[in-house]
């Protein structure tokens, strides 16, 4: 779900990319320039009074800089597809952050705005901004809602394989001799495998988006093939890792695909949209997988998923160009050396210093500093990941809650997850009244501090608020399953919590998109590792929890953690400030 900027999107890219440019090539020679001119003067009058000089390059292009991550760095928040800043000098000294989310698209893009201030002419950009036929700004919007289509799908065939598996355990414990807790490990190790898509994401900066695309689904379905052919649990258990980890890559990729083809002001509606995806895949998979079971065979459920991911795959390799603007821009440039035969033309990323292994060495260091130096980082991490692991618990949980208590069949347990559904939904539908909200809060700073900007807390009132709908909704599912009680109304219960636990989400991930500018991929990175390690060792020990504790306590076990973490979210907005100013990841304004 994009989130709101100023209007001003075009002034200020086109600022920041003019001085980004200019800075590297004329600050030597205007600094010479300069010395030359305050020497020469001063040997002709004596000695003068300092001339008054207006701010510096550097010092203008830091501040650029930070509204340009404030403008492009807020494009997804489902976990996956931003990056860490990055930028030549940052190269040279080897701290670059790794991230395949788009680059510094924003200000690629608008280097044309401003073609007189270009110092090299030889530098490749885009002619005309975004209506640069090579930009894929300017495909027919036709065309752009085609390629959200595909790639919101393929977001939803990855998380949708995670859940789909639970609806066959019944049948593949007596298939395969084996207990509940090694069935569950195919889900486990499924999502131990999405955990890793974030590292998987350095590799656009290199190879685009479009190959990671292809790739990951043809890896995708080729360990679909024993999975769907399996003889023992163990290659289940093996191919569904192997399963999660490729779709991941498609995952870690994906969150960009909208800015590169959206500007910030009409990205609300598509970012939206696919940012649902991930989470319908979840909800629908246990009904989809209980039909499955009932009426064919749950061998099917992988063949489905076969079918879907092989349509995917072609639909990728016909319909969905390449969208990642600086390997689009390599192109250009290779075809301008090719008609001009000058090889003095270049792309900005044909510069780079980087090389892969330091760049996905970086990629995998990094999560574990923030995780290790950063408190505001990791609380919210482990609330984010105990929410998840909530929701995968849920899939072993409902089954045993409403077939014992209401006698329901594998179908009508995967109707009991449209609660969450339909939570997820509203909450996608109620996100321009947070983009309003921060607005209002901006507005309030600037007449108390006459300063116009954003800041990172701005994004936790929608956690304060899901925050108590998370608790009240797991104490009201938990304590309303008996069998006395309608089943409708645990069920609402569950969408209450789904409610919260979309808003606690949204407001994450854009937090710490705002927190940590330059390390933007590398916070969500760890954001990932810990949700999807919570979602991975949840289902392990729920049924036991809930054989144990019985219904109503299990669940209010826990409802009490989620009340103990739910202060966290109004302390980081009244403190978070100051807490960033002692940070050494955070930027402190």
């Amino acid at each position: 779900m994009a989130t709101a900027t100023t209007t001003t999107t075009t002034t200020t890219t086109t600022t920041t990319t003019t001085d980004e440019k200019t800075a590297g090539h004329e600050r030597t020679d205007d600094e010479d320039r300069s010395s030359s001119r305050d020497s020469s003067s001063s040997s002709i009058k004596g000695p003068t009074l300092e001339p008054i000089r207006p701010a510096s390059r550097i010092s203008r292009k830091s501040h650029a800089s930070q509204n340009r991550l404030s403008l492009h760095r807020e494009r997804s928040n489902n976990g996956y597809g931003v990056d860490d800043l990055v930028d030549r000098s940052s190269e040279e000294d080897g701290v670059a952050g790794g991230g395949g989310g788009g680059g510094d698209i924003e200000a690629v893009s608008s280097q044309v705005d401003a073609p007189d201030a270009l110092t090299d002419p030889y530098e490749v950009t885009w002619d005309g901004g975004d209506n640069d036929p090579m930009c894929p700004r300017s495909m027919p919007q036709w065309r752009k809602w085609l390629v959200i289509f595909i790639t919101s799908v393929g977001s939803f065939c990855v998380t949708n394989g995670s859940a789909v598996y639970t609806a066959s355990y019944a049948d593949m414990m007596s298939e395969f001799n084996s207990s509940r807790i090694v069935v569950t490990l195919g889900l486990s190790f499924y999502v131990l495998g999405i955990a890793l898509g974030p590292f998987w994401s350095p590799l656009a900066e290199f190879y685009g988006r479009r190959p990671i695309y292809l790739a990951s689904f043809l890896f995708f379905m080729i360990f679909l093939i024993p999975s769907a052919l399996a003889k023992n649990i163990q290659t289940m258990i093996v191919s569904r890792f192997f399963q999660g980890l490729a779709g991941s890559a498609f995952l870690s990729v994906s969150g960009g695909t909208v800015s590169d083809m959206f500007t910030h002001d009409k990205m609300l509606m598509p970012m939206a949209i696919f940012s649902l995806s991930p989470f319908v895949g979840p909800s629908t998979g246990p009904l989809i997988g209980g039909v499955m079971v009932m009426f064919v065979q749950w061998r099917w459920m992988h063949y489905y998923l076969l079918i879907l991911s092989g349509a995917l795959f072609l639909s990728i390799a016909l319909l969905v160009p390449e969208t990642y603007h600086p390997v689009l821009l390599k192109r250009k440039a290779a075809r301008i050396r090719k008609e001009t035969g000058d090889e003095r033309y270049y792309a900005p990323i044909e510069r780079s210093t980087k090389s892969i292994p330091k760049t996905v060495g970086l990629s995998l260091l990094r999560p574990f500093q923030i995780l290790m130096f950063e408190p505001m980082a990791l609380i919210l991490n482990i609330y984010t990941a105990m929410l998840l692991g909530l929701l995968y618990l849920f899939f072993g949980a409902f089954p045993l809650i409403f077939t014992t208590n209401h006698d329901f069949n594998l179908w009508q347990v995967g109707l009991t997850f449209t609660g969450l559904l339909v939570a997820m939904i509203i909450a996608c539908c109620v996100t321009p009244l947070w983009n309003n909200f921060r607005h209002t809060l901006k507005e309030r700073r600037r007449r108390r501090t006459g300063v116009l900007k954003d800041e990172p807390e701005d994004q936790l009132p929608q956690v304060i608020v899901g925050a108590p709908l998370i608790t009240g909704g797991l104490f009201w599912f938990g304590f309303t399953s008996t069998p006395e009680i309608h089943w409708i109304v645990p069920l609402i219960g569950s969408g209450v919590f789904g409610l919260g636990m979309s808003f606690a989400f949204t407001g994450v991930f854009t937090f710490l998109v705002a927190a940590y500018p330059r390390y933007a991929a590398s916070a969500l990175a760890s954001n990932a590792l810990v949700r999807c390690t919570f979602a991975a060792a949840f289902p392990l020990f729920g049924y036991q929890m809930y054989e144990a504790l019985g219904f109503q306590w299990a669940t209010g076990l826990l409802a009490f953690i989620t009340l103990g973490l739910m202060p966290f979210p109004y302390i980081f907005f009244r403190y978070g400030r100051r807490i960033r100013e002692r940070s050494r990841f955070a930027s402190a304004t």
